[in-house]
């Protein structure tokens, strides 16, 4: 059954205020599904930046996520909307023989560090190999520097990090989920790093993370922390 459209509620939500009747687009269509994987150590920021990206939403006392929680957003690439389905994974290691399965079939990892915590950039690497493992090789990868709201309080130059992603062959941004500084452009940039990779290959059902348009709802967010909760948020770029 067809679900029901409903504006979106938020305040704050500037995507919903530019959306005008896009061509050949409804609420219950998509060209491709994209699972992407935020990965890094815990406290970093991961939760806040899915929230930020998905919902405009920052929590200043987030709790640890446990195991792994996901949301969904659809943005609009040539003309095609692609439906991001975000993963953020655990960050504490006893959580780490779960949250590997959740790598499988994901076409984009954001590996994310606290720019303030000079130990959450040095464990990056840790986290590209386990993601390197269970991943395919022409995966789209990105390193993000979260928490520039502190700058003040830097551990790790941009200069250093920006090093580091061009060494393993992935973009570099900073970012702050507290002020939004960012977050949407990270996003942006490497879900259109994803369509253009993908795009041009013969898609398949359930291959690479990426699927051919099935009759869902692509605006549909869904509160992994209570299932009751549900919103909407229409974006256009």
């Amino acid at each position: 059954m067809k679900k029901e459209s409903t504006k979106c509620t938020h305040k704050t939500c500037e995507h919903c205020s530019k959306l005008s009747n896009p061509p050949n687009y409804t609420e219950d269509e998509y060209d491709y599904l994209a699972k992407v994987v935020l990965s890094g150590d815990s406290g970093v920021g991961k939760s806040n930046l899915l929230s930020r990206f998905t919902r405009n939403e920052f929590t200043l006392e987030s709790k640890s996520t446990i195991g792994v929680e996901f949301a969904t957003r659809s943005v609009h690439i040539d003309g095609k909307t692609l439906k991001a389905q975000i993963w953020d994974t655990a960050g504490q290691d006893r959580y780490r023989a779960i949250t590997n399965a959740y790598y499988r079939k994901a076409v984009g990892v954001i590996f994310v560090y606290d720019i303030t915590k000079r130990q959450t950039f040095d464990n990056v690497g840790k986290w590209m190999k386990e993601a390197k493992d269970f991943t395919d090789d022409d995966v789209v990868l990105m390193l993000v520097g979260n928490k520039t709201d502190l700058r003040h309080l830097r551990a790790v130059s941009s200069s250093e990090a920006r090093m580091f992603a061009e060494k393993n062959r992935m973009s570099f941004i900073e970012t702050s989920a507290l002020d939004s500084t960012h977050v949407d452009m990270a996003f942006q940039s490497i879900l259109k790093e994803i369509y253009t990779t993908v795009s041009q290959r013969d898609l398949k059902e359930d291959t690479g993370g990426f699927s051919l348009p099935r009759d869902m709802d692509v605006c549909d967010i869904k509160d992994t922390e209570s299932e009751k909760l549900k919103r909407k948020c229409c974006v256009i770029m």
